[in-house]
């Protein structure tokens, strides 16, 4: 049987993701995202993320983007 450990700190993660490097950081505040080196990133709550609202974001924000100006049919 595993034990679960309760999340009471951050742990720091790398990931590649194409030719970039990513640094992964999970607190007890949510997930965030950023270029290795660089301080700002993406940051999503778990609030947010188990409510939906992250993917509803995401839909509204490709929404937008597909009738911009300028934007070729």
């Amino acid at each position: 049987m595993t034990v679960t450990t309760r999340l009471e700190g951050q742990i720091k993660r790398e990931i590649k993701l194409g030719k970039e490097l990513y640094t992964v950081i999970i607190s007890p505040d949510g997930v965030k995202i950023a270029l290795k080196g660089r301080r700002k990133g993406r940051e999503l709550s778990w609030e947010t993320l188990l409510s939906g609202d992250a993917e509803l974001t995401q839909q509204l924000k490709m929404s937008v983007d597909a009738f911009a100006p300028g934007r070729e049919e």
